[in-house]
């Protein structure tokens, strides 16, 4: 009787309490899960402009960091909320220990022994629209050149000038 119950209001709970995951911008990172409950939502007749401070790492170089999947989890939450493209201006700083995620596949298997598994994010965040820009200090203090980095990239001075040029045109700053 007990396992019946168990069973039963498994499936309940199940049914009552579904969640789709989807990954409706960044296809391949990203996933997010549907609130049908949800009551604060992003509004899709904004303009949402924002700067992602990503500065973590991880200790693992085979897999991506749980910052710059944020980022597209971030981007797949305004876009299952209807926010169009158009209007989800997003800037990605790359800096201290999440600028692993920037090397070339080349580069980072020389250094890490394995392919960068940040490539497939990187394109797929570009290809949306996100501008993504690494710090030339840290490129500077690494001894990262401009080549080693995944095409798309840009470089700035630093995260630090970035961070602050792009809060004062208006841009929310998160961090990663």
């Amino acid at each position: 009787m007990k396992k019946r119950f168990a069973l039963v209001f498994g499936l309940f709970s199940a049914f009552v309490f579904a969640q789709e995951a989807v990954n409706p911008a960044i296809k391949s990172f990203g996933t997010v899960s549907t609130v049908p409950d949800a009551t604060v939502v992003p509004d899709p007749a904004m303009e949402y402009k924002i700067v992602v401070d990503v500065m973590s790492g991880g200790e693992d170089h085979s897999e991506v960091f749980f910052s710059m999947n944020n980022v597209a989890r971030m981007i797949n939450l305004h876009a299952m909320a209807g926010v169009p493209k158009e209007r989800l201006k997003v800037i990605v700083a790359i800096h201290n220990a999440a600028i692993w995620a920037s090397l070339n596949d080349e580069a980072h298997e020389k250094r890490f022994g394995v392919m960068n598994p940040h490539t497939l994010l990187i394109e797929e965040l570009v290809n949306y629209g996100v501008k993504v820009v690494v710090c030339g200090q840290s490129l500077v203090k690494r001894k990262i050149s401009k080549e080693m980095l995944i095409p798309g990239i840009e470089v700035a001075t630093s995260a630090l000038t970035t961070l602050t040029t792009y809060q004062l045109q208006g841009y929310a700053l998160l961090r990663f």
